[in-house]
């Protein structure tokens, strides 16, 4: 069977290893004859799945047991109403950069008074804002650390004296970072970390407890962390193949991951800007590495490469509905050498 050059933006592509381990798992949980997705989360097994893909998370952050780790449900939508319900009293700062980000800060508003620092709106979200000041005075502020839609990139995080909470459902694990400057960190799991199903959150102790609001029981981020993520049942094959992905990250370490992903982009970027049949969408010092979006200079380039990469058996390439042209996820699991198929069927229109 001939291989697919998967760059879909999500549900994405997995390391092989980690399908190998689902798969089994699916047939045989652990040896106990029974599947992974028929045991009970509250098994001695499946405990220790949680307890080790919660610890790897600590690991591959490089931080100490002044967080707590969750995994949770609902996806980076259902975090974009926790954080406010849990998090704002008065008011918060926010950066809108592309839809999540504006999704975002629709469910804040319904908690408090919203402040958008910074918008790239104006441009249709082909930029990271950056001339904004961040005041003492705020809850918090939240920010989106890469945007899947529009294909940009916070490449520096601002100081604040205020809690950062962070978005990183689309980048999170593809690059060196300073995590222990964030006070909260969400991420929906299906972009880099594993199947969708379950989200990541990562909290900073001595953050929560400072509204004055009721906040329902499962809205609760307390109620979570006493519960060790399974207050309820927890999305167990999510987090399984959660638990593989982050074992495969532990391996390759992330500075390995981060040097493959920048010559996976740099080789990508290098065609788009040098080949007069395609054209990049976003500012070029904001350009992000997991999702690149570009289009064809020209309606008949854009019919004969739509083919072209059929043929070239690339799936996952068309861009969202409110960019257009085409966007290339490009997230850890993806290999160079699908790159290289994808820029030699672009070389082919020189």
């Amino acid at each position: 069977m001939s291989k697919v050059h998967n760059f879909s933006a999500g549900p994405a592509i997995l390391p092989q290893v980690v399908l190998d381990s689902c798969i089994q798992a699916l047939q045989n949980f652990e040896g106990t004859n029974l599947s992974l997705i028929e045991v009970s989360h509250r098994g001695k097994e499946f405990v220790a799945v949680m307890d080790e893909a919660c610890s790897l998370v600590k690991k591959i952050m490089r931080l100490n047991d002044d967080y707590d780790v969750l995994f949770l449900q609902g996806g980076a939508s259902m975090q974009f109403l926790m954080v406010s319900m849990n998090l704002l009293e008065n008011k918060a700062a926010y950066t809108n950069t592309g839809t999540w980000a504006k999704n975002a800060i629709k469910e804040a508003k319904a908690f408090g008074k919203v402040d958008v620092l910074g918008s790239s709106e104006d441009q249709n979200f082909n930029y990271i804002p950056k001339d904004y000041v961040i005041g003492s005075d705020y809850d918090y502020f939240h920010c989106t650390s890469n945007n899947t839609i529009f294909g940009t990139q916070m490449h520096h995080f601002p100081k604040c004296d205020v809690p950062m909470i962070c978005d990183m459902s689309s980048d999170i694990f593809s690059r060196e970072l300073d995590f222990t400057q964030f006070d909260l960190i969400y991420a929906g799991a299906q972009k880099n970390m594993g199947p969708a199903g379950t989200t990541l959150v990562v909290i900073k102790k001595g953050l929560l407890g400072k509204v004055t609001r009721y906040l329902p029981t499962m809205l609760d981020y307390n109620t979570h962390i006493k519960g060790e993520s399974m207050f309820n049942t927890p999305s167990v094959f999510a987090v399984f193949g959660c638990m593989h992905t982050l074992r495969w990250i532990d391996e390759q370490g992330l500075a390995n991951i981060e040097k493959l992903n920048t010559a996976k982009a740099n080789l990508l970027y290098t065609e788009i800007d040098t080949n007069p049949n395609f054209i990049g969408t976003t500012a070029i010092e904001d350009r992000s590495k997991m999702n690149i979006t570009f289009k064809c200079a020209t309606e008949a380039v854009d019919e004969a490469f739509a083919l072209a990469i059929k043929d070239a058996n690339i799936s996952g390439l068309k861009g969202h509905r409110s960019v257009g042209g085409y966007r290339a996820s490009m997230y850890n699991a993806l290999g160079i050498d699908s790159v290289k198929v994808l820029v030699n069927v672009m070389q082919t229109f020189k």
